[in-house]
């Protein structure tokens, strides 16, 4: 993994929360490999997050970040493997994840099928995160998706450590 940046202040667009916005962005030649550094990397990112900004980071939503830029790494490494970017952004309640890669066709989610073996990576993502954008860029696409850094009411009773990474 080859990190490009990792900055951390103010926006030009301002703080939700009066504590800033933390941004950092990563660079990977897509291998699977790759996805477990850039899993890493979100789960550095946001213990920053907790220890430079006071960020509430439930552990859920840390484990939920970590799963939903696995099934995006997954995806660049199947679909259009070559470099990729990853940016994080956190901004008050929320966790804004980017990644770019060069492939030029765009994601699209199957229909749910639970006897199907895999390709539901997509599903997942949808399903975790509360919003998902994807867009052209002259070289490749573009995939957004925002996650939520509050502790669900509903999950209150959900295990802890559902992921192990």
């Amino acid at each position: 993994m080859e990190q490009l940046t990792a900055r951390y202040g103010p926006e030009q667009d301002g703080p939700r929360d009066g504590r800033g916005v933390m941004a950092g962005s990563a660079a990977y030649a897509m291998d699977s490999g790759e996805i477990s550094r850039a899993r890493a990397f979100v789960r550095d990112f946001l213990s920053d997050a907790r220890t430079l900004r006071g960020v509430d980071v439930p552990t859920r939503a840390l484990e939920i970040a970590q799963l939903v830029v696995s099934e995006l790494a997954t995806n660049v490494c199947k679909y259009a493997p070559g470099p990729c970017l990853l940016d994080l952004e956190v901004d008050g309640d929320r966790l804004l994840v980017t990644m770019w890669d060069s492939g030029a066709v765009l994601p699209s989610a199957l229909q749910g099928d639970p006897v199907r073996e895999g390709q539901h990576g997509l599903e997942i993502v949808l399903a975790l995160c509360q919003s998902f954008e994807v867009r052209r860029e002259p070289v490749g696409k573009r995939v957004r998706v925002q996650v939520s850094l509050l502790e669900d009411a509903e999950d209150d009773d959900a295990p802890v450590g559902l992921f192990p990474w």
